[in-house]
């Protein structure tokens, strides 16, 4: 069993709000928008961290995060980018390669726009941890937090701050 906890957007904010729940969780994703190391340094500093870069992302971010990471968790397998789309509407670049081989779950960030939702034709699950930073549009800052258990992803829980 893998406790996971996911976010994105950032945008250069790391807070006791968002550390606290890092140390309750086994591994933590991030979908991009990262904005500084330091947001990164300290999530790794607690907890295994896999991320992606995002578009606002300087170059030394860039170097160390790709734009796509796919991986293994238990029995699920995994694709997070910043700018995927969602079910309907997947982005251009990735379009192809998800009808050709579907993860279980597949995360984008990128539109500070909470989301989770089924992909029913390819059977993909698609979440969108909408943004955890304070910069930006959204007037509710959120986060997921969720279980892979072998094959099973279960108690999905949203996160939510006042922005």
């Amino acid at each position: 069993m893998t406790k996971i906890l996911l976010l994105s957007d950032t945008h250069s904010y790391i807070g006791d709000d968002i550390l606290k729940h890092v140390k309750q969780v086994d591994e933590v994703w991030h979908a991009g928008d990262i904005g500084d190391m330091a947001v990164t340094d300290a999530i790794k500093a607690l907890k295994p961290l896999k991320a992606v870069h995002g578009n606002i992302d300087n170059a030394a971010l860039r170097a160390e995060f790709p734009e796509d990471n796919r991986f293994m968790c238990e029995q699920v397998s995994v694709w997070i980018t910043h700018i995927g789309g969602y079910p309907k509407r997947y982005n251009a670049r990735v379009k192809a390669a998800i009808k050709l081989n579907p993860p279980n779950i597949f995360i984008s960030g990128h539109s500070h726009i909470l989301k989770v939702m089924r992909d029913h034709q390819l059977h993909v699950l698609h979440m969108n941890p909408g943004a955890i930073g304070k910069h930006g549009f959204h007037n509710v800052r959120t986060m997921l937090r969720f279980v892979i258990d072998g094959s099973e992803i279960k108690n999905l829980e949203v996160i939510e701050f006042a922005r």
